[in-house]
């Protein structure tokens, strides 16, 4: 499966972005997909993943109530955030991997978008 992120860009602290994600070349009917995120010098982790199939979601902790991921009939993962912070700044990636099982680990998907900056500004 082939994924495109987009939706990424400069906002200041308190603001809100939505980060898409379209998928192509194959159905996403039986996949995970998740979101996750590297800051500068950081390691890449894990934001927000959805199961396809029953739309069960799992969220990091430094981003729960704040961020929403969701799905569309159109293909289309999302992922809403509300309430930004400077330390939400990253690079944002999409993934997906095949199976209902939502994983926290980056080395579970196997597909990968090209990934959308994010800037918060305080």
């Amino acid at each position: 499966v082939q994924l495109q992120a987009s939706g990424g860009g400069l906002v200041q602290a308190g603001d809100s972005l939505r980060l898409s994600c379209a998928t192509s070349g194959r159905t996403v009917s039986a996949y995970t997909m998740g979101w996750f995120r590297q800051a500068p010098g950081k390691e890449r982790l894990f934001v927000a993943a959805i199961s396809w199939i029953d739309g069960s979601t799992y969220y990091a902790d430094s981003v729960k109530g704040r961020f929403t991921i969701s799905r569309d009939a159109k293909n289309t993962v999302y992922l809403q955030m509300s309430s930004l912070k400077p330390e939400d700044t990253a690079v944002y990636y999409c993934a997906a991997r095949s199976g209902n099982v939502v994983y926290t680990q980056d080395r579970e998907y196997n597909s990968w978008g090209q990934g959308t900056q994010v800037t918060v500004s305080s």
